[in-house]
């Protein structure tokens, strides 16, 4: 059985590119007299129309103050089919700070144990268990085969705020694989610096799908070796798929996923989003793999990250360890150091304290 939860993971990463903004500067899109142009609409979320007149009225999102903490979510099923289940199989928190041009980006693991509220709108009565199960049990509709993606980011985000101490989510993005590849290809490609040997589980070197027996696949695979490279479609999606073979297995592949956000990132301000045909086939790109849940409008964010791009993004790596109980699996649980950021993030004093535990920062 093809194992398909790690597929999705990585998408949440174009997350900051195409919801976030991140100086893309998707909401600005302006004529030659100066004036703001309507923003452009996408399956994520409906912009709206501006109205044309003689003064024009401020950008969209020209009010949004910060600090801002935005949450980018991976799932594991169709988001636009009623009925599947999803499960936060990837979550990234970006913390932008006050002035709006420079964040930090990390991951949490979607096997961390945690303690998620009771969620009466589900009839989930609380208990301990993997924060990647927020999204499933509080999604269900009691009564209904129906679920509700809506509500499973709200369960989610009680969870990562009884957690983390961080008290409100300001936005927050919810994808699946669908449309990345062909996301990374509308850009031309991507380049990053590829920080470890990297087989793929997956993959021939053509790109096709390695046949599948007993459970596990054969043949020859792609490799992605260390240096700076440049990434199509399929290979970017299936680098961030690995994790089996890599010494530190998920937090390797969590650092990955990091590292194509910043490319993503990268490719998409190189390449002069302002051409709204441009920008539209972009976001086409992403079609219905992406539902934008709380807050403002992406176009909103976008305009008010305006100033920050890929450069001004500190990555960080949350160091943790399995938990169990009489020798049995039960879940991950980060360790002193990357419990500690995740503190000083929701108190404001993670700058302190990444220059206190400078090894937490990505190497990039």
């Amino acid at each position: 059985m093809r194992n398909s939860k790690i597929t999705w993971s990585i998408v949440a990463g174009t997350a900051v590119a195409l919801v976030a903004g991140v100086g893309v500067a998707i909401a600005v899109n302006r004529d030659s007299s100066g004036s703001a142009a309507a923003p452009v609409a996408s399956a994520s979320a409906a912009a709206g129309n501006s109205t044309p007149s003689a003064s024009p009225a401020p950008s969209p999102g020209a009010d949004i103050e910060g600090p801002l903490d935005l949450v980018l979510i991976g799932v594991d099923t169709r988001v636009s089919i009623p009925g599947y289940e999803p499960h936060a199989d990837t979550i990234m928190l970006l913390h932008v700070e006050a002035d709006l041009k420079s964040g930090y980006l990390f991951s949490l693991p979607r096997d961390l144990r945690v303690d998620i509220p009771a969620y009466k709108k589900s009839g989930f009565r609380g208990g301990r268990h993997k924060i990647t199960e927020a999204m499933s049990r509080g999604s269900r509709i009691p009564g209904s085969d129906k679920k509700s993606v809506e509500q499973g980011y709200e369960l989610l985000t009680k969870a990562l705020s009884a957690y983390t101490g961080i008290k409100t989510f300001h936005g927050g993005a919810v994808l699946n694989f669908q449309g990345l590849d062909k996301l990374v290809d509308e850009l031309g490609g991507i380049d990053l610096v590829v920080d470890q040997k990297v087989k793929s589980r997956h993959r021939t070197p053509d790109g096709r799908m390695r046949p599948l027996s007993g459970g596990d696949y054969y043949g020859p695979q792609a490799v992605y070796q260390p240096g700076r490279r440049h990434l199509v479609g399929w290979q970017a999606l299936d680098y961030g798929r690995q994790r089996y073979g890599l010494p530190n297995g998920d937090y390797d592949r969590q650092r990955h996923h990091r590292q194509l956000v910043e490319a993503i990132l990268d490719k998409a301000l190189s390449q002069g989003l302002d051409d709204p045909a441009k920008l539209r086939s972009v976001m086409d790109a992403l079609g219905e793999s992406l539902v934008y849940v709380g807050g403002r409008t992406p176009f909103e964010y976008a305009y008010a990250l305006r100033d920050l791009d890929a450069s001004k993004i500190t990555t960080v790596s949350l160091p943790g360890e399995g938990v169990g109980s009489g020798g049995g699996y039960l879940g991950e649980q980060l360790k002193e150091e990357g419990r500690g950021f995740v503190k000083a993030i929701a108190k404001g004093n993670h700058e302190a304290y990444l220059r206190s535990h400078p090894k937490l920062v990505d190497k990039g």
